[in-house]
């Protein structure tokens, strides 16, 4: 599903606003049809939406992250790490982060601190700092000090080095909570995150602020500021503190969330990837070896049932879950598995619990209303886990690994209401939950240093699902989870015994024909207009991120 908002330059970036949701703020001017200004309210709404439109699956960068990160197989460009700067997703997420999120946020920040708004202002500069970190940790430079700076005269902002525009982002963090405790109109309905809840707003900003330290701790130190975070007991610590975009069902508009569209796409080309089914399952020798995830159900939706008859066109199958392999040149490799591949379920997108009755998914089958997870209370988890386990920190490793993971069912069952379904289980508390806990911290006593940080980062991997973009940044910058590779299964690899209706499927040829891409292509419209733009980039493997080891 696409939402074509392309745009040639973010040279043109502070043009398209003038154009947006006009109609909605007739009271403001005196000629309704050609509003000169809008509202810091209608500005926040719009850049929180779009903000999740640049992450998310079927609209955004997550996209082609979600086969980078192998939890999706699709056969696009993202297949054998393929990257290229006309990509569609590539484009479309940042036109949607710089354009429609960054332009808005700017002209609150603007407007706000003219007309004393302070708290919008705090509001829209947290956003700002979470766009311009993913901006930066996505494709390394990117134009930050000159981006919006049209009226000034600045027709190609030049590209900043992404180590100097972090620490500009910490000071923003600064001003943001400053201005987040400062005496002002407050935001309602408009502001769709918090219903201008400023505590949770302080507590996503100081959340930020964690995160973004925990991602340069192999550049800087970051033990002591990454401390006294956690000891003022003002980060995220619930469940419904988390920073999240927040998706609803289909009404007057189509608010559902966009990794949804799969349910009534008219071809289904993204599957959910064999890897991750398998490390659910218990299958992979090299992690969580014969522990069942009882979130499986939850994540995975199966047209077909155990006992489908066979079908020669599949490639993978193991009972009910139907799927491809990243890197395949398998002579199934482009069948259409329309009505039988499985799909991702009433979490991360709003779709369907597997209940194991099967049937063909339709755009009826859920509601789509699951949120886009910016920064979850099992994230701040996760992240104080890694610090313990690095040596960053002090702490027990294994007791913050057991809250994050219970953490990470308390927010599956959070999704699951907010959806609207009825007959789900609680997952929280559960018998399958508790056993799969107790499991997961017995192999994680026995194992290595590495090993058990392995085990982390895995579990955030799993608790991470359709929040792509930090599962690409936490694999560049530690190394896990392991991801699924050709040529470890030299060339070949074979289907679970008897899946496909009780009969064997045949080993299937994987290659990997391009190196893993440590940052992303820069944008080819953008390059090929921006004068100040930067050369494209030759080698992705070689271009990393500043804070990559």
């Amino acid at each position: 599903m696409k939402y074509i908002h392309k745009i040639k330059s973010i040279v043109l970036v502070a043009l398209a606003v003038s154009a947006m949701s006009c109609s909605k703020q007739l009271d403001i001017n005196d000629d309704p049809n050609n509003p000169a200004k809008l509202s810091s309210s209608v500005l926040l709404t719009r850049a929180q939406k779009y903000i999740g439109e640049s992450m998310a699956m079927g609209t955004g960068f997550s996209n082609n992250l979600s086969a980078y990160t192998h939890q999706m197989v699709h056969y696009g460009n993202a297949d054998q790490y393929g990257a290229a700067g006309n990509d569609f997703y590539w484009t479309q997420g940042w036109d949607f982060a710089y354009r429609d999120a960054l332009t808005n946020l700017e002209i609150i920040i603007q407007q706000g601190t003219e007309a004393g708004e302070l708290h919008y202002v705090g509001i829209a500069k947290v956003l700002k700092v979470y766009t311009y970190s993913v901006l930066v940790d996505l494709f390394g430079n990117v134009p930050f000090s000159e981006a919006n700076q049209l009226v000034e005269g600045i027709l190609y902002p030049k590209y900043d080095d992404g180590a100097e525009i972090y620490p500009q982002l910490e000071n923003l963090i600064d001003e943001a909570i400053a201005d987040l405790n400062n005496a002002s109109a407050e935001p309602g309905n408009d502001d769709v995150i918090y219903s201008g809840d400023l505590d949770n707003w302080i507590k996503a900003a100081n959340s930020l602020k964690f995160k973004l330290l925990v991602q340069q701790r192999h550049v800087k130190s970051i033990g002591s500021e990454a401390d006294a975070l956690l000891n003022s007991g003002d980060l995220i610590s619930a469940t419904d503190e988390s920073l999240m975009i927040p998706y609803g069902p289909n009404a007057a508009t189509d608010d559902r969330n966009p990794g949804y569209g799969e349910y009534y796409a008219s071809q289904r080309t993204m599957h959910v990837s064999p890897w991750l089914y398998e490390i659910m399952k218990g299958y992979n020798t090299g992690i969580l070896t014969g522990i069942e995830d009882p979130r499986i159900p939850y994540y995975i939706y199966n047209q077909m049932t155990e006992d489908a008859d066979p079908n020669p066109d599949v490639e993978y199958r193991d009972g009910a879950f139907v799927s491809k392999y990243f890197g395949s040149q398998g002579p199934n490799r482009g069948k259409n598995l329309q009505n039988e591949v499985s799909l991702f379920g009433i979490y991360p997108v709003g779709g369907r619990y597997d209940n194991g009755a099967g049937g063909t998914a339709s755009a009826t089958s859920g509601t789509g209303a699951a949120p886009y997870r910016l920064i979850t209370y099992a994230d701040i988890l996760f992240l104080k886990a890694e610090l313990i386990q690095a040596g960053e920190i002090s702490g027990d490793a294994a007791e913050t690994l057991e809250e994050a993971i219970q953490e990470s069912f308390n927010m599956i069952d959070y999704v699951v209401t907010g959806t609207g379904a009825s007959g789900v289980p609680v997952l929280a508390g559960s018998t399958a939950a508790e056993e799969y806990v107790t499991r997961v911290l017995a192999q994680f006593a026995s194992a290595s240093a590495a090993k058990k940080l392995e085990h982390i980062m895995t579990q955030k991997w799993l608790s991470n699902i359709g929040s792509w973009v930090d599962q690409y940044t936490d694999y560049r910058r530690t190394g896990y989870p392991v991801l699924f590779n050709p040529a470890n299964f030299g060339g070949s690899v074979t289907p679970p015994a008897g899946g496909n209706g009780g009969e064997d499927l045949p080993a299937v040829t994987v290659i990997l024909n391009r190196p893993f891409p440590n940052s992303l292509p820069y944008i080819a419209d953008e390059i090929n207009i921006n004068t100040n733009a930067p050369a494209q980039k030759t080698d992705l493997n070689a271009a990393k991120v500043f804070w990559m080891p």
